[in-house]
């Protein structure tokens, strides 16, 4: 498929709204998909070290 112009291409003959829309949604689950588990794992090894922490000294 060849386009005219860049316009043509992001426009894909009156479909690039949902074209583009549902790359830009992939995009963002596969970042969430990255960042939250991150986020999730600090998360529990600050609260691990925090127990581990109160538990040492008393």
């Amino acid at each position: 498929m060849s386009f005219e112009s860049f316009s043509d291409f992001l426009a894909m003959g009156g479909h690039g709204l949902y074209v583009w829309l549902s790359y830009g949604v992939a995009a963002l689950i596969f970042i969430a998909n990255i960042v939250l588990p991150m986020t999730k794992k600090k998360q529990i090894v600050k609260k691990h070290q925090q127990r581990l922490k109160r538990e040492s000294v008393a």
